[in-house]
């Protein structure tokens, strides 16, 4: 019973910090990169679509995206998409792509970012803080029913510690490289 427990907190935990590196992957740090434009939904024919799966999005250069529809046909609604989205960028047009320029970012702003990216780092490391709070409840639940024995909650609850331990240095990690990535110039 705990080793299956043990598996689904490490699984849940892997998620929050797969979902702090999808967060991470917006925030534009001066550098062109396709995940800028993934939470862009262009009105295509009525309904909502994701901006990759109406083009081929692509980085040239360091400080350029290039957005080639497959259906020529779609570049408004793809410009109108971008623009409501409003990623900060504006897109132009030349008949068949669309590119987006980075703009430099200044370092005003960039101090700005490195709060923002703490900031998400943090509600990782709560939402994995909430995770082991939940399993060492159930350790302590399952002890008091007396499925597990005073012994193996003791070992439950230092693995749980030892998983959360992990999770929160990966995510520490992943937030100091962003950092880094902010303040390059």
């Amino acid at each position: 019973m705990s080793e299956f427990n043990l598996n689904l907190l490490e699984e849940k935990t892997a998620k929050s910090i797969e979902m702090l590196k999808e967060e991470l992957a917006t925030v534009r740090a001066g550098r062109a990169n396709a995940a800028l434009v993934d939470k862009v939904m262009v009105d295509y024919y009525g309904s909502p679509t994701p901006l990759k799966s109406l083009a081929n999005i692509s980085v040239p250069e360091p400080r350029t995206l290039l957005i080639a529809p497959f259906d020529p046909k779609s570049i408004p609604d793809i410009e109108k998409g971008i623009n409501i989205a409003n990623i900060g960028i504006n897109p132009v047009n030349d008949g068949k792509l669309i590119r987006l320029s980075i703009p430099q970012v200044t370092e005003e702003r960039r101090k700005e970012l490195t709060k923002t990216v703490k900031a998400m780092g943090e509600d990782a490391k709560v939402a994995v803080r909430n995770l082991r709070r939940d399993f060492n409840d159930k350790a302590k639940k399952a002890e008091k029913a007396g499925d597990l024995t005073e012994d193996d909650v003791k070992d439950f609850l230092d693995d749980i510690q030892k998983i959360h331990d992990k999770a929160i240095k990966d995510i520490d990690q992943i937030v100091a490289d962003k950092d880094k990535e902010i303040m390059e110039v």
